[in-house]
């Protein structure tokens, strides 16, 4: 997501249409304050599900999150089985006692 200012954006709007067409967000601003957001026609705004989220991504408050959430069952575990690793980690602490 790109924010650039009033004056900016005229004297390069070209560029920032072409950003906008390639999908990225372009917010608009006017001394400081985000006035403005242009995007692809027909893209959803981000969290359209939640207005108080897109009232916060809107103001600046909030950022959204720039990868997709991925729940810990979907990540890959250890490719050694528990087992092997605590029978490992028996054998390295026997010289302890």
């Amino acid at each position: 997501m790109k924010t650039v200012g009033l004056k900016v954006l005229k004297n390069n709007l070209s560029k920032y249409v072409r950003a906008a067409a390639g999908g990225e967000v372009v917010r608009i601003t006017d001394r400081d304050r985000v006035v403005a957001e242009l995007r692809a026609p027909g893209e959803a705004s981000v969290g359209s599900a939640n207005p108080a989220f897109e009232e916060a991504v809107r103001l600046g408050v909030v950022r959204p999150a720039l990868r997709r959430y991925v729940p810990p069952d979907k990540i890959s575990g250890p490719s050694i089985p528990l087992e092997q690793i605590l029978k490992d980690l028996d054998r390295d602490r026997e010289d302890r006692f």
